[in-house]
């Protein structure tokens, strides 16, 4: 899979993709990223990439053309331009190109993980006030964004779009389970039930929060490490991980109740846990 970083700060990225699984990655050649520099297609002395917005209003926006230039030096045409391939040349299937925006859908884990199925993506970093949106019209299959919150650009942005979907990529986790039975990990429906029906993943709600991890020494600071983790019972583990799941999900991201696959058991644990 090839990601390309459209930005007007192409040193941001120097040293970034150096550590981790994904510096492993890129020298397994699992990933490749390319980053090009948008004031490369300005034709100014000054190498202008931004305007003021027509109506007036704070701050600068990044003008069309240099944006443009940047995606057709990529191969990438216009929306209405792109031909869908054939079955049997799916790898030559244009690139997804991806504008980071603080008015974007919301980026998860269902996302990162359809990104991951694709041979390209490009992502353009957006910067002052925004983009001029006759890009996004023009040439944008999504545009997206990692929280609500505004950062100073979207290199940032980029950087947790590119982490996050190449973990997902075949090969790149030591583990391939690792990428499914985590926080935000695939749905119920995908994971197979173990004893008494609790699920083998301690995430199969369709992306609950995870539960605490304790490792050595079994009492650190005056606290011991629950008992159940130390008696060797599996399905009584699975049991208090999965309140414990459920527990920190009712406090820190209540949402994520709203469309989990909850069993009936689940739900007396939640009632019991809220009657607390």
């Amino acid at each position: 899979m090839r990601f390309e970083i459209v930005t007007i700060f192409p040193g941001f990225f120097t040293n970034i993709f150096d550590n981790g699984i994904l510096r492993r990655a890129l020298a397994e050649e699992l990933v490749s990223i390319g980053v090009h520099d948008l004031r490369t297609f300005t034709h100014d002395r000054h190498r202008t990439v931004d305007d003021r917005p027509f109506g007036g209003g704070e701050g600068m926006v990044l003008k069309p053309e240099p944006l443009a230039e940047a995606l057709a030096s990529l191969g990438v045409l216009p929306k209405t331009q792109r031909h869908e391939p054939a079955a049997a040349q799916a790898a030559s299937a244009p690139p997804q190109v991806v504008l980071l925006s603080a008015q974007g859908r919301p980026f998860n884990q269902a996302m990162a993980r359809e990104l991951a199925t694709l041979g390209r993506v490009v992502l353009i970093c957006g910067r002052y006030e925004g983009v001029d949106e006759r890009i996004n019209e023009l040439y944008c299959d999504i545009e997206l964004s990692i929280g609500d919150y505004v950062l100073s650009g979207g290199e940032l942005a980029a950087a947790v779009v590119v982490d996050a979907t190449m973990r997902l990529i075949p090969g790149v986790l030591g583990n391939e389970a690792s990428g499914e039975f985590e926080s935000f990990g695939v749905a119920d429906a995908e994971i197979t039930a173990g004893e008494e029906g609790i699920p083998r993943s301690q995430h199969g709600a369709g992306g609950l929060l995870d539960y605490p991890h304790y490792t050595r020494p079994a009492e650190f600071g005056g606290l011991r490490v629950p008992e159940t983790l130390l008696n060797g019972d599996h399905a009584g583990i699975r049991r208090w991980r999965r309140e414990q799941q459920l527990r920190k999900t009712l406090a820190n991201r209540p949402d994520l109740l709203e469309g989990a696959a909850l069993s009936d058991e689940d739900r007396k644990i939640l009632d019991a846990i809220r009657s607390e």
